[in-house]
């Protein structure tokens, strides 16, 4: 990440994206596009994956809304639009809620990535399954056990119980070790690309 980047961001970083997915792969701050009038400009995050293009916005108060006049606001509006119109995703979130809430904000992202993701094969999992094959293929790498434990915030048996259903499924599949199994990815047919 570059020198000057705004405490709002890195704040977004450390508390929302790094405890949701535990990696910054596919992620490019302060990402510079060719806006609508042919100018440059810069979004905050861009999350480019595949055919996915997410462009993550964190907004003070005090420059995005405060300091607007009609003019700035209906820029604003349109280069959102036309982000859309150019096939990005826009996910906003406000600098008081990344500090007040963090976890509202890595929830909103990771059932956008799983929403992404999810192309109905999905269905016949439970609300854990899901949350694991989701932070996986975030991670685009290994996850450990222990990982996933954190991530859900569960016990080791627990855990370890919806491990092996995923592994059964065909979800998972070992990443490490032939005797002792210490990480896990996505298995194949499932990866995003």
């Amino acid at each position: 990440m570059r020198e000057g980047h705004g405490h709002a961001e890195r704040l977004f970083l450390e508390t929302v994206w790094w405890p949701a997915f535990g990696n910054l792969r596919h992620l490019h701050p302060e990402y510079e596009i060719v806006d609508y009038d042919g100018r440059p400009r810069y979004l905050d995050f861009a999350y480019i994956r595949g055919s996915l293009r997410l462009a993550v916005e964190v907004d003070g108060y005090g420059p995005h809304v405060s300091r607007i006049d009609r003019h700035e606001f209906i820029r604003q509006l349109r280069r959102q639009n036309h982000l859309v119109i150019d096939g990005w995703a826009v996910l906003r979130f406000s600098f008081d809620e990344v500090l007040d809430h963090a976890r509202a904000c890595q929830q909103v992202l990771q059932q956008f990535m799983g929403r992404w993701s999810d192309d109905g094969a999905q269905a016949g999992l439970n609300a854990l399954e899901r949350a694991v094959v989701q932070f996986a293929g975030a991670s685009t790498g290994r996850v450990t056990p222990k990982q996933i434990r954190q991530h859900l915030g569960v016990g080791k048996h627990k855990a370890a119980k919806v491990i092996r259903r995923l592994v059964d499924l065909g979800w998972l599949e070992p990443a490490s070790g032939r005797q002792r199994i210490r990480s896990y990815r996505l298995k194949t047919p499932h990866m995003a690309s």
